[in-house]
């Protein structure tokens, strides 16, 4: 195997300049020297990049029959099948929006995206893991055409909505003839995605991508990993989320590289996936790699052909690092930083830097190339931290909130005036909700979050969303929720309850209230009751969030009789 430099020289050579482009220009560019390569390896079959070319061509002339304008969203709904994939480039054909959503959320939930981004049209699954999505979809009004893929799982009962294969034999010979006109129209600087995550007022809010903001993350992130030609990434991330839509998928384009997602995470058949597929680099966020390092130990792991270990999206244990290395064995292991907001990763570290890296910081600034910014020190984002409560810059190594600019950091949130304003400094910084530091050579260093969210399983949640299930609850005089460090999720839920006189709350029933209305990840793993004097305070009576997360966690602790 080559060294990384080698690997960033040739990689670097294939694209001399740098082009602003749509997502499926850069599929098309990659398919006139790759067209028989494959891009996707499934369970059932594989696509090469032209099958994925023409496939997705002929979603996007039917999505255009069916009535698709330039800059209408359309949503997904879908598990990692390779479906994802033929839609995620047909949508961006056809000039029109991706609004990917999270396929755990429910009712409601799901709705609220749907009605808030304006959606068109949705592609959804019939049945996945025993959720009937057709039983349980809202439709909100301006959704004007479902599309339905077979899961396997249904009874192939669609009802008067559209089969996959309906929409596709809906082109015509004039929606041909228009996707070639918007082909040519589409702008690498218009919106491709809209992301939704979670926000500060307990409502999801849709992060607005473009095409170009994608592809310099992606570009600038096979840059930093050192990508050899023809890689193949074996993931479980759902790709409705930017880890493994950007970090994977649109990454493995610039090398002729393959994606192998996995709709389930199942470690054992992972590992045995990595080894029959001859997957070079496995990417998981700690939960995963976790149980993956468990597997491995249980049915022993033997693969010449993985080389790269990446390991990032949540809270690490720091034995990891060595296990990963003394059980999977792979020569390179890297992890790195970013948020749905500035597209993917902006920091990681470098195969090649020394392990003291993994364990004391979340990556240098990413190797950018041609995709990097001039302005900003030809990086494709950069950081400062400045004094949480002035705004004022800090020195490099001094801790404070952490904010960000560059050509990958979103200008806003779709349709929310108020909260893209309040997500900016004055300067036009992007607040992170982080706290962290900065060394003088570029390596960022968490050490805390000002924000109120935390990640369970990789996944963003809103506390706010759930101590809204208990805003009249008669038992309770408060309830709010906060993340806890976890080895098995990263950060897990904790309900802080306080009862009111007299009242015995029934902690069983009110986990129960959640999983009943919220998706699994939400569901609080824990519940403390206490005292409202025990609640910390801001000095205008405001609960301190991030305090109360560090009380918290010493009373689980306590209980458990861990240390913290």
């Amino acid at each position: 195997m080559k060294s990384p430099a080698q690997r960033r020289e040739a990689l670097a050579a294939q694209h001399p300049e740098w082009e602003v482009r749509t997502i499926s220009g850069q599929l098309d560019k990659a398919a006139q020297t790759d067209a028989d390569k494959l891009l996707v390896i499934g369970n059932s079959r594989n696509y090469s990049y032209k099958e994925i070319v023409d496939w997705s061509r002929q979603l996007a002339s039917s999505m255009i029959a069916m009535g698709i304008s330039p800059g209408d969203r359309v949503a997904i709904d879908l598990a990692n099948f390779p479906e994802f994939v033929a839609l995620k480039y047909a949508i961006a054909r056809a000039g029109a929006v991706c609004v990917p959503c999270n396929y755990l959320l429910r009712g409601g939930e799901l709705a609220y995206v749907l009605s808030q981004s304006g959606a068109k049209m949705l592609v959804t699954m019939d049945v996945f893991r025993g959720h009937d999505y057709l039983a349980d979809l809202e439709r909100p009004e301006g959704l004007e055409t479902v599309v339905v893929i077979a899961s396997g799982e249904g009874n192939g009962d669609f009802g008067s909505d559209l089969s996959l294969q309906e929409l596709c034999n809906a082109s015509t010979q004039e929606s041909d003839a228009e996707l070639v006109r918007r082909e040519a129209a589409t702008d690498g600087n218009d919106i491709s995605d809209i992301i939704y995550t979670s926000g500060t007022t307990g409502r999801s809010k849709g992060v607005m991508l473009t095409h170009d903001m994608v592809l310099r993350t992606a570009y600038s992130s096979a840059l930093t990993r050192a990508f050899d030609d023809g890689r193949r990434i074996l993931f479980a991330m759902p790709m409705y989320h930017v880890f493994g839509y950007v970090e994977c998928l649109i990454a493995a384009t610039f090398v002729g590289g393959a994606i192998i997602p996995q709709a389930v995470f199942d470690p054992h058949e992972m590992l045995e996936i990595a080894e029959k597929q001859k997957a070079n680099e496995i990417v998981a966020v700690p939960m995963m790699t976790m149980k993956l390092i468990e597997a491995a130990r249980e049915r022993g792991f033997d693969s010449q052909h993985l080389h790269t270990i990446f390991n990032s999206g949540g809270i690490n244990p720091p034995s990891i690092w060595a296990e990963i290395n003394d059980v999977l064995r792979p020569r390179e292991t890297v992890t790195g930083y970013g948020m749905t907001e500035t597209t993917a990763s902006t920091t990681c570290t470098l195969p090649e830097d020394d392990e003291s890296r993994l364990l004391t910081c979340n990556g240098g600034y990413k190797l950018a190339g041609v995709s990097g910014d001039p302005n900003i020190g030809g990086r494709v984002a950069e950081y400062k931290a400045i004094d949480p409560v002035t705004g004022s810059d800090l020195p490099s190594g001094q801790e404070g909130e952490l904010v960000t600019r560059g050509p990958i950091v979103t200008n806003g949130y779709y349709n929310k005036p108020g909260e893209t304003k309040g997500a900016f400094t004055p300067d036009g910084w992007l607040r992170t909700g982080d706290l962290g530091l900065i060394s003088a050579d570029g390596y960022l260093t968490l050490t805390g979050r000002i924000k109120e969210t935390y990640r369970c399983n990789g996944e963003m949640v809103m506390p706010k969303e759930i101590e809204d299930l208990f805003s009249d609850h008669p038992s309770l005089a408060q309830a709010l929720v906060v993340g806890i460090p976890d080895p098995r999720v990263g950060e897990a839920g904790c309900l802080c309850i306080v009862p009111k006189p007299g009242a015995k709350p029934d902690t069983d029933a009110l986990i129960a209230l959640c999983a009943k209305h919220l998706a699994r990840f939400k569901v609080p793993r824990h519940v403390l009751l206490l005292d409202a004097s025990d609640i910390p305070l801001t000095v205008i009576g405001r609960p301190q969030k991030f305090k109360l997360a560090q009380l918290a966690a010493k009373m689980l602790a306590a209980q458990q009789g861990t240390e913290v």
